[in-house]
């Protein structure tokens, strides 16, 4: 069997792979191969288009706030046919008592809203007395500690709306590692963000910017992937059905074996979440955790007809507390256009997550009924859906639990020990769409460059939108 030979290989054709690939087909004279193990790439992006309904899968979207997922755009002159929900105009919502309430997207709306009553407000400054938690917190154990308990459910559907996971078990380190150096290096969240606020303000840098956009297709999130892959030249740049077994160092670069033969490479990039990385790279060096746990949910689209209204907003999320049946649920109809026949609306329901593996077992029609009774307890939503389908996503939610941290500071050393290795995608530098893409841009530089990527190692902070 003949070994085929590149310039680099990627393992893994989800978002990560594909960006990558788009990236290293700029430089003159580079060759490249993605395997991917599934019959298509994409990943877990996966739209759904039945009966004049477009629903999503996998991701619904992205913030417009990431300057490589921008330049993406441009380059694949999506930015031509994207759509964008503002959260400005947007809001959202968070089920409290068995009722919506109201979440502002800016700090002093949410300071003077009435989520948590005036004491509790004062609590909140506590922060500033608070000596960081020595450890590894748990995101619940650090927002009691530097907020009090006030906070806890807010955070709680924060939380469950990103990772689908337990704020109970999720540590702070691994979710918010930005917010974590600022408590330790100021002694202080508060401190430290109005001390780096000033800082940028003499610098330039802290010019104030409008609440980003939630961005999709006409098409659904299947647009991007499907552009990124038409790109590729099939068997020469991708080849799908094509499962990795086993990645071996040469003297000159990577071997990569598979059912269809053997591939070599100078680089050898691992685009694939954390697990199935994992289970490559572990004969060769031993991680120490062999995999982490990861969260699936099922996304059940709803359409009503014209008797139906939702209240104006993305959605809403739903904190543990409350012991209901859903997640949260997204308003689709009302952030992108013509994803419903004409005077109908649609809402996805989210339901399982990490506190609830075992709703994941219901059959359809248990499911269905199930989630619409729990949506007409708070949406005015009479009658029988019009339209209704269970979604079951593949792919899981890498839960950045108990000894992430060591994890990806192992991963880390390994790649700067490693010539030529490269290990991105899902879970590893977060989950997000703009995760991904940031990251991919960043390991084709370094290929570009011919250095090792050591990671990210100077963590931003992430804001945090409902």
């Amino acid at each position: 069997m003949e070994t085929v030979k590149k310039d680099t290989l990627i393992i893994g054709a989800g978002l990560s792979g594909l960006s990558l690939a788009w990236k290293l087909k700029q430089i003159p004279d580079h060759s490249i191969l993605v395997l991917e193990k599934s019959d298509h790439s994409g990943g877990a992006i996966a739209s759904h288009t039945e009966n004049g309904y477009l629903a999503e899968a996998g991701p619904h979207g992205f913030l417009d706030n990431c300057s490589e997922s921008q330049e993406l755009l441009r380059e694949t002159r999506l930015d031509k046919e994207m759509l964008k929900a503002p959260l400005s105009k947007f809001v959202r919502y968070v089920c409290m008592d068995g009722k919506l309430r109201l979440i502002p997207q800016s700090p002093p709306k949410i300071l003077a809203a009435p989520l948590i009553s005036p004491l509790e407000k004062l609590r909140v400054a506590g922060d500033l007395f608070k000596k960081p938690l020595e450890g590894e917190p748990t995101v619940s154990q650090w927002v009691e500690h530097r907020f009090g308990k006030a906070l806890l459910p807010y955070v709680d559907a924060v939380f469950t709306g990103t990772y689908a996971g337990d704020f109970e078990r999720l540590v702070i380190d691994g979710v918010m590692p930005g917010v974590r150096k600022i408590e330790k290096e100021y002694g202080s969240v508060i401190r430290g963000l109005f001390k780096k606020k000033k800082e940028n303000s003499k610098t330039g840098s802290g010019k104030k910017k409008a609440l980003p956009a939630m961005t999709s297709f006409p098409g659904g999130m299947t647009r991007l992937a499907e552009r990124l892959g038409d790109a590729l030249i099939d068997e020469e740049e991708i080849r799908c059905n094509c499962p990795v077994t086993k990645i071996t160092r040469t003297d000159n670069g990577w071997q990569v074996q598979t059912g269809e033969g053997i591939f070599e490479a100078r680089n050898l990039v691992l685009a694939l979440p954390v697990n199935p990385a994992l289970s490559l790279i572990s004969p060769l060096h031993s991680p120490p955790q062999q995999h982490i746990p990861e969260a699936r949910i099922i996304t059940i689209a709803l359409g009503f007809g014209p008797e139906a209204t939702l209240p104006p907003g993305f959605g809403y999320l739903c904190p543990e507390q409350e012991k209901r049946f859903c997640l949260g649920a997204l308003f689709s109809s009302n952030m992108f256009p013509g994803r419903t026949p004409d005077g109908h609306l649609l809402l996805e329901a989210l339901v399982g997550g990490r506190r609830h593996p075992e709703r994941l077992d219901l059959d359809d029609e248990i499911l269905i009924r199930e989630a619409v009774k729990d949506l007409q307890e708070l949406l005015d939503l009479p009658g029988e859906p019009s339209y209704a389908r269970v979604l079951r996503p593949k792919s899981g939610i890498p839960q950045l639990e108990a000894g992430y941290p060591a994890l990806l500071q192992w991963r880390n050393d390994m790649m700067k020990e490693e010539k030529g290795l490269y290990v991105t995608g899902f879970g590893w530098e977060g989950i997000g769409l703009n995760d991904m893409i940031k990251t991919a841009y960043r390991v084709a530089d370094a290929i570009k460059q011919g250095e090792q990527d050591g990671g990210e190692t100077d963590s931003a902070v992430k804001k945090v939108y409902f």
